[in-house]
Order: C-alpha cells, then sequence, then structure tokens
C-alpha cells in the first residue's frame, strides 16, 4: 500500500459503515485496495512491532511507471515541445495539452498511463499550469533608448523654467451599463453585484486624459463619441482651461510626450492641425515628443494616472456616464494625485481629410533629432 491507501484505510476505519465508498470516491483509492488496508488493520500485531500499523519497508512497493518503462518521460517531454523535440504533425499540436489529451496520446504510442499519473510526472518534472506572459514589444527601433533621453531632457528643461510639461493618451474604452468590471471590492458575503450575463453595451464611453507631470494632477474628458484628435484636443484644450491657466499663469510653451500612434499619433495631420488651432487659441509655443513605436507602456500617464482610475473603479459596473465621471473624480493616491473629470458629449465624426494645402499652413518646426517624432507649433499670430 503506498500512502495515499495508508490515509485511506484509515479515514474509511473512522467513518464505519459505509466509509469505503466514501473514502473511495474522495480520494480515488479503489474500493478494494482500501479494504485490503482495513483487513491489515484489523489483524492481531505482531508482538515484535512496536505499532499495530503495518509499515512499509525501505524498497518496497511498485516500481515507479518511469522505472518500469524508460521511454515514457521522453515521449511526455517531446509531446510537450513538439515543435523543437517531436514531430510538428502531432495531434496534440493543435490542441489543449490537458493531463487526460496527454494521457491518450501517450497510450496511443504504447505506454500504459492514466491522466493521474501523468499529472505526477509532469510535477516531478517541475512542469506547471502557465498562463501567458506580455514580454515581446515587437522590433526595436535604434533610437529607442535616445528617443526616452531625449523626452526626459526636454521634460526636464520646461519643468525647471516653470513651463507646463503633459503626458496624454487615450484610456480605453469602457462599457456603460449594469455589466462586469474587473477587480473585486468588500461586500457583505454571498452578496455579489448582480450585472448582465452578456457584455454587449450599446455605448461606450472613451476617457481621454491629461496628466500634469509637475504638478502630479490629472484631467480625464470622458467622451461620448468617437476617439479622433479633435477629440483628443479638445481634451487638452479643457485642461488647459480648467486646470493648466490657473496652475501656470506665466505659461508661454507647453510640452505634450504622447504615443506614436491612436488620435495623438506622429503621422496623423488632424493631430497637428488641431494643435495648431489650441495655439492660437491660448497663444502658446506648443512642442510634442513622440514616444517610439511600440513603447506605448512607458508614457507616464499609463502608470501614473490611468492605472489608479482602474484601481479605484475595481468591481464597479460604470452604469452610466455620471458613475464614470465621479469615480475619475474620486481617484486619489497616498502621493497626492488629484484628478478632476467632465462629461464631453460633443461629436468627432472620423474620416476628416486634412488637405496639403490646410497642412501646409501649420507653422510647423522640426527638431533636429528625430523631427518626425520631435517637433513644435507656434501660433499663427
Amino acid at each position: 500500500m503506498n500512502a495515499r491507501g495508508d490515509y485511506g484505510r484509515l479515514r474509511s476505519a473512522a467513518h464505519g459503515r459505509g466509509g469505503i465508498s466514501l473514502v473511495a470516491r474522495a480520494s480515488g483509492v479503489s474500493r478494494r485496495a482500501i479494504a485490503v488496508g482495513l483487513a491489515e488493520l484489523q489483524k492481531k500485531p505482531d508482538r515484535s512491532q512496536r505499532t499495530r500499523l503495518p509499515i512499509r519497508q525501505k524498497g518496497g512497493g511498485r516500481k515507479k511507471a518511469s522505472l518500469k518503462d524508460p521511454d515514457l518521460l521522453l515521449d511526455l517531454e517531446k509531446l510537450l515541445e513538439p515543435v523543437t523535440r517531436g514531430d510538428p504533425q502531432s495531434p496534440l499540436r493543435w490542441t489543449c495539452k490537458s493531463v487526460r489529451n496527454l494521457a491518450d496520446e501517450l497510450r496511443a504510442q504504447g505506454h500504459q498511463v492514466s491522466p493521474m499519473l501523468v499529472a505526477e510526472l509532469l510535477h516531478e518534472q517541475k512542469y506547471s499550469l502557465q498562463a501567458n506572459r506580455k514580454t515581446k514589444e515587437g522590433s526595436s527601433h535604434p533610437d529607442r533608448h535616445a528617443q526616452f533621453a531625449y523626452i526626459n531632457a526636454q521634460a526636464t528643461k520646461f519643468l525647471k523654467s516653470g513651463q507646463p510639461a503633459i503626458s496624454v493618451d487615450t484610456k480605453k474604452k469602457e462599457q456603460v451599463g449594469d455589466y462586469k468590471n474587473g477587480g473585486r471590492e468588500w461586500r457583505p458575503k454571498g452578496q455579489p453585484e448582480p450585472v448582465q450575463v452578456h457584455d454587449f453595451a450599446k455605448q461606450k464611453d472613451a476617457p481621454y486624459g491629461v496628466y500634469d507631470l509637475g504638478q502630479n494632477a490629472g484631467w480625464v474628458s470622458v467622451g461620448t463619441d468617437q476617439d479622433t484628435s479633435a477629440c483628443a484636443v479638445e481634451s487638452i484644450r479643457r485642461w488647459w482651461n480648467m486646470m493648466g491657466r490657473e496652475t501656470y499663469p506665466g505659461a508661454s510653451h507647453l510640452l505634450i510626450t504622447a504615443d506614436s500612434g491612436g488620435s495623438n499619433g506622429s503621422r496623423v495631420r488632424l493631430w497637428k492641425l488641431e494643435l495648431q488651432k489650441l495655439a492660437d487659441e491660448t497663444g502658446l509655443e506648443i512642442s510634442v515628443c513622440h514616444f517610439p513605436p511600440g513603447t506605448s507602456k512607458w508614457n507616464k500617464i499609463e502608470h501614473r494616472l490611468f492605472s489608479c482610475i482602474t484601481k479605484n473603479w475595481r468591481g464597479k459596473p460604470l452604469v452610466s456616464h455620471e458613475v464614470i465621471v465621479n469615480l475619475i473624480a474620486a481617484t486619489t493616491t497616498r502621493t497626492g494625485l488629484r484628478v478632476q473629470s467632465q462629461l464631453d458629449t460633443g461629436t468627432y465624426p472620423k474620416g476628416i481629410k486634412v488637405g496639403k494645402q490646410e497642412f501646409a499652413a501649420i507653422q510647423l518646426r522640426t527638431d533636429t533629432f528625430h523631427g518626425e517624432w520631435n517637433y513644435t507649433i507656434t501660433p499663427l499670430s
């Protein structure tokens, strides 16, 4: 008897009548093995033994399956790595590698195994269930780190001179309604928040954020229409009118750090045209630094503002526009983050084209270092 069988027979003896069936169902040990164990327990103890429990001697019991079948482990590892070490045409190449499927494939190769035995072998070989991990960022631009250093130098220069420097981006669209929201919050036991089974919201809000690098303060416009460049610049305009103008009364320049794609992409003409309009309205000289492609997670707004918003509303269904705005505005951190939010019900149609003449009229000055990423737009007047 093995250790599992020893435990099973003890439990069945403790349960009395019906205990064998009960323990067999709970442990997976056969009824016959448990019955044999009980018979061993009922035998009179030998006076030479100090205990009445039968003790397996060293080396006793059945040999391990891997010892009786030397090729078992090798074939199992081939199934787990079909591309590098096994047959690329193996059926498991395209199916879930569950212990049951692995056992079926091993039996087809002539091995006598069960799903339970496969699970034990996997644990012995230091295998465990693993989820995917996001680590690949795609192709890396040769000047990626140099651009990071350039952005940092620009932000440092602006902040030292008392000029505003902001990080901008669009948060992922949020479904409006009584739909499941990731995360958990404290509630009375057995009373989870009821939400709809299917997540097919007709209305989705697009929060566009502005994070002030120098003040640890954020602004989020919750748009109800399309996420376009006009919507992005309108959010920056609202931040300036509601927060920036008062914080930087003597400002003459503004630095914006942004991703290279999306509504604030480095190649989007409408983005630059709308910034020109903003520069004309505010009188600010607007400098823009884009992060290299594939490096959006390094944008400070992601981990200084958006992640904090997500933590604040975890487990709370976003049932209305007002709930979204209030939850964003209530976001705080121990480092003193302050956030303001406002609903933007404006319409921002897609597909607006900016002609060559209209684009040529923009007062755009590119920097000597990667002018496609770093440029300045000056007011026309």
